[in-house]
């Protein structure tokens, strides 16, 4: 490994370990994070969620865990209904978020693309 690459890593490691300033760029991505988290988080765990209700629902159905055929295929239509509707649902979250924080967002994006 050459002396370039060597100072290369030594500067992205160091990096990790300088406290970033406060400015308000950091501030904006925050506030994008800050928006766009609970709707990721939500989106993540239903979606787990519906999956997990589906798989089940088809384990039972083909007799797998269980001898129950009708009660699986509506366990089964069940998940299938969690899955469809989580990216709906997800939009709707992240609409709300939006709205919320969209005067911030603008004022301060403004005021960085202004200076």
């Amino acid at each position: 490994m050459n002396r370039n690459d060597q100072e290369f890593i030594a500067q992205k490691i160091r990096t990790q370990y300088v406290e970033e300033e406060q400015n308000e760029l950091s501030e904006l991505r925050r506030l994008d994070k800050e928006v766009k988290r609970p709707a990721k988080l939500f989106a993540y765990i239903f979606g787990t969620a519906g999956a997990l209700v589906l798989g089940t629902g088809m384990s039972l159905a083909m007799k797998i865990i269980g001898n129950a055929m009708i009660p699986g295929i509506v366990i089964g239509l069940l998940g299938i209904a969690m899955v469809s509707v989580n990216y709906k649902l997800y939009s709707v979250i992240l609409a709300k978020r939006r709205a919320k924080y969209a005067d911030r967002i603008i004022r301060l994006s403004d005021k960085i693309i202004n200076n």
